[in-house]
């Protein structure tokens, strides 16, 4: 477990990267990493990843999400707006569901298969 200390927006934060091995990759919700002014208790469980969970198809930086924490939304529903290779591009739900949480912000980038939306 190698750790950094991040500063994003003038804010230091404090990351744990585990090297898996090559070809694959860990899912750690956004809401797991611990920052200066909270602590993540052990009665805390981070959410577990799902096959509901809408992914980033691509690297890119998230422009807008127009669904909201405990909306009910449709299969085929646009729940991100990603841009990459300055392109938008919709990201849809594969599923309908519950919004459970939103694991990005506007202005955040992500990479590839990383969790836009967890849905229930």
């Amino acid at each position: 477990m190698n750790k950094y200390r991040v500063t994003v927006d003038g804010t230091s934060y404090e990351v744990e990267i585990e090297v898996i091995g090559a070809g694959t990759s860990s899912y750690v919700p956004s809401h797991h990493i611990k920052t200066p002014s909270e602590d993540i208790s052990p009665s805390k469980k981070p959410l577990e990843k799902s096959d509901k969970d809408v992914l980033a198809p691509m690297q890119g930086k998230i422009l807008s999400i127009p669904v909201t924490e405990g909306q009910v939304i449709e299969k085929g529903q646009v729940v991100a707006v990603l841009e990459a290779m300055k392109m938008e591009n919709e990201i849809v739900a594969h599923e309908g569901g519950r919004v459970e949480k939103i694991m990005v912000a506007s202005g955040q980038s992500v990479e590839a298969n990383d969790c836009i939306v967890a849905l229930s």
